[in-house]
């Protein structure tokens, strides 16, 4: 069983990336961190530190005992909040492009397999976890651009992942169907389910992804 957290410990989990979980600190922090089972060190380079299930359900309690003392509404948790956020296209002030931003990417997506690996019963990492059925639109966001597909800008031009009433689902548009059917393979191989759909009214053509459990 993992020992409890100290108050400094905590403030480093609390401070985690939202979407990776990934975790910044002192080497001796996040040395602690693992001993008491509530991060990982990943073993590829650059070797980040990541959350493991344990952790996120310490900083989960933690955003829970906030909003119980809070007595205002919780506002929604911005989609661009934190060190890094998966583009989910047509972002105002997206982040610079650049071998960081790929750097950045690939290491979220790598702990996100590792995710999956620690967190899906069999340990697969060819499908959806938990946490990315929890968080639809930014995990689909994610495996679309760690595959290196573009989001689209503020004029448009690129993919955007959109929530839906679909339960369990999400909305991917393009500009065009070669820019769908890209993205609908890249999130087959991603472990998801998708369909290709036609809305009624604008007769604009859009994916509707969802991730796979077997």
């Amino acid at each position: 069983m993992a020992r409890p957290a100290t108050a400094a410990q905590r403030r480093v989990i609390e401070g985690a990336d939202p979407v990776t979980g990934r975790l910044k600190g002192t080497e001796a922090q996040l040395a602690a961190l693992v001993k008491r089972g509530l991060a990982f060190r990943h073993p590829r380079p650059p070797h980040d530190h990541f959350l493991t299930p344990a952790g996120h359900r310490v900083r989960e309690a933690a955003g829970q005992e906030d909003a119980a003392r809070s007595e205002e509404p919780q506002a929604p948790e911005p989609a661009d909040r934190g060190p890094f956020a998966a583009r989910v296209g047509g972002e105002e002030d997206a982040a610079a492009d650049g071998a960081a931003r790929r750097r950045e990417v690939q290491s979220a997506w790598q702990g996100l397999l590792e995710l999956r690996r620690m967190t899906n019963a069999d340990g697969a990492t060819d499908r959806p976890c938990g946490w990315e059925r929890a968080h639809l639109v930014r995990a689909a966001a994610l495996a679309l651009e760690a595959a290196g597909h573009r989001p689209a800008g503020p004029d448009g031009d690129g993919y955007r992942v959109r929530a839906t009433p679909q339960p369990d689902s999400v909305g991917v548009h393009g500009p065009d169907g070669a820019t769908l059917r890209a993205c609908a393979a890249t999130l087959e191989r991603a472990g998801w389910q998708v369909g290709e759909y036609t809305e009624p009214r604008s007769r604009e053509r859009y994916l509707l992804a969802s991730p796979r459990r077997v």
